[in-house]
């Protein structure tokens, strides 16, 4: 019997750029939990180079939460260059609003999904962020991630493929402070 888990009982704690060596081996294992099978397609074999990309930025952001001392899941990104926020080509008119943050990755172990970590992590990403919008990308073949991030309040507004090899993902948008 699995036993019983509380997200309310996790220690979330924030890490930044400076960080990224300490906690940069538990992201990728906590990510490779979370991708399951999945983990030996192709795309997803490049998680550590996005670590390393998204971490080197020097506002990189991250959340991981702990049961205990064991990392059960994580949350990060980084705020989008002003005057880069490629998102706006998917509306018209943009938002007015500019100041992006580029919320790059989410991942739960599997013990503790559908559990509240998830929204926890993401709240706590997002909490006090000094932008106004925050993006982010879901895979089109997940339809329930899209569908739990619209309870946060993000709104798909189109589709991308980033690179030739990657997935085609939603492109979602949320205004800060989430809802």
């Amino acid at each position: 019997m699995e036993p019983t888990v509380n997200a309310a009982s996790l220690n979330i704690r924030h890490f930044g750029h400076d960080d990224l060596a300490d906690i940069r081996q538990t992201i990728i294992d906590l990510y490779d939990a979370a991708a399951g099978p999945d983990r030996d397609d192709e795309f997803k074999k490049k998680f550590p180079w996005f670590v390393d990309h998204w971490g080197g930025h020097p506002e990189f952001s991250c959340m991981i939460a702990f049961d205990g001392d064991k990392a059960v899941g994580f949350a990060y990104g980084a705020p989008g260059s002003p005057g880069h926020e490629w998102w706006r080509d998917y509306l018209d008119p943009a938002p007015e609003k500019s100041r992006t943050f580029s919320y790059s990755e989410l991942a739960v172990s599997p013990t503790w999904r559908k559990k509240g970590v998830a929204e926890r992590l993401t709240r706590a990403l997002m909490e006090g962020r000094e932008e106004d919008l925050a993006v982010l990308l879901v895979d089109v073949t997940h339809p329930r991630v899209q569908a739990l991030y619209e309870t946060w309040g993000f709104r798909k507004i189109g589709e991308r493929q980033p690179f030739p090899d990657s997935p085609v993902y939603a492109v979602m948008l949320a205004e800060l402070p989430l809802s």
